[in-house]
């Protein structure tokens, strides 16, 4: 599902090269003083968090918007193409969730602000697990440039299995994107940059209340076990202070699309029998013959099944969705 890392640091050294800053509102080739900025964002996840940054002042074009895509197999069209070509801000996830973005920001030449999420400081290894050592981005460095997040010189490599890409479930991260569009939208509009302050600023004190929803079910369920069919949420799981018990070569298969040694099901299988763990944590949006047999097993033991997704439902944002997902996971663990 997610690409190998022999691809990740190639395709963020493209996403280097081609970040650079917009000096006026509007598209990346024909900027206006009063026309809308625009900004394209991978997935719908981060398309709102752009809208509620830049709000009326910003148009904003997610490229993956179906509830029943995967991110990771996503191929790009010449219409995405275009679409970047006309932004004056990219945000992306990076760390080979959504290769094809940097692709398509190299391809469009030109100058414009690029965002990667996982590039943004305060991410960290999972737990026991060391992380690699930032590759260097030599074409970039020529060009005098420093993406957001970066060194000067310097793109991510993450090591996968060291390292959680899906990091729009680390809430603190998803602040700092937001901190961080609200910085460039105004490097670009300067007369209105005390304006995306106050969104970014009001959209983290919403995502700061998710994160105390989050952290009260440690509080409720300290340590609790659960299993997850593969890491998409974990960065919520470890916020919620309980304990992932899924075997670590299943939850690596699964996100590979591969299938998983039969002794490795086994022992996965195992966790809903005898002392079973509280919930089941599922993608909704990836399925399996081996997913499927993991959740017929919680559901037969009546272990309770919490799906999340990689994108937003139908006429939901960024807020309203994750507070959805980390209710039904609290809802599954108190038995309500």
């Amino acid at each position: 599902m997610s690409l190998r890392r022999s691809a990740v640091a190639a395709l963020a050294a493209l996403a280097l090269a081609g970040c650079g800053s917009q000096a006026a509102p509007g598209t990346a080739d024909q900027p206006g003083a009063d026309a809308p900025i625009n900004v394209v964002a991978s997935t719908d996840v981060y398309g709102s968090i752009a809208d509620a940054v830049g709000g009326d002042r910003v148009t904003v074009e997610a490229l993956i918007t179906d509830p029943a895509a995967d991110p990771h197999s996503y191929e790009s069209t010449p219409a995405d193409a275009a679409t970047v070509a006309d932004a004056a801000i990219v945000v992306f996830n990076g760390g080979g969730y959504d290769p094809f973005v940097p692709q398509l920001v190299e391809a469009a030449g030109g100058e414009r602000t690029v965002i990667e999420a996982v590039a943004l400081p305060g991410l960290a290894p999972a737990e026991g697990e060391a992380a690699e050592q930032p590759a260097p981005a030599e074409e970039h460095a020529e060009e005098g440039h420093a993406e957001e997040g970066h060194a000067e010189g310097e793109a991510p490599a993450h090591d996968h299995g060291a390292f959680n890409e899906h990091v729009w479930y680390d809430l603190p991260t998803v602040q700092k994107v937001a901190t961080q569009l609200a910085t460039e939208l105004g490097a670009i509009d300067a007369a209105n940059a005390a304006e995306y302050t106050a969104n970014a600023e009001a959209f983290n004190a919403e995502v700061g209340e998710l994160l105390t929803r989050a952290q009260a079910i440690g509080t409720a369920q300290s340590g609790a076990r659960v299993a997850a069919t593969e890491p998409v949420a974990g960065y919520l799981i470890e916020a919620a202070g309980l304990t992932d018990v899924t075997p670590a070569e299943f939850a690596e298969a699964i996100e590979e699309d591969t299938d998983p040694p039969a002794a490795v099901v086994a022992e996965t299988l195992a966790l809903f029998t005898g002392d079973p763990v509280r919930a089941l944590i599922v993608n909704a949006q990836t399925q399996t013959p081996t997913t499927d047999q993991v959740r017929q097993a919680a559901e037969t033991a009546g272990v309770p099944v919490v799906e999340v997704t990689e994108t937003l439902p139908d006429d939901a944002d960024y807020v309203t969705w994750m507070g959805g997902q980390i209710d039904a996971l609290a809802g599954a663990l108190d038995g309500s």
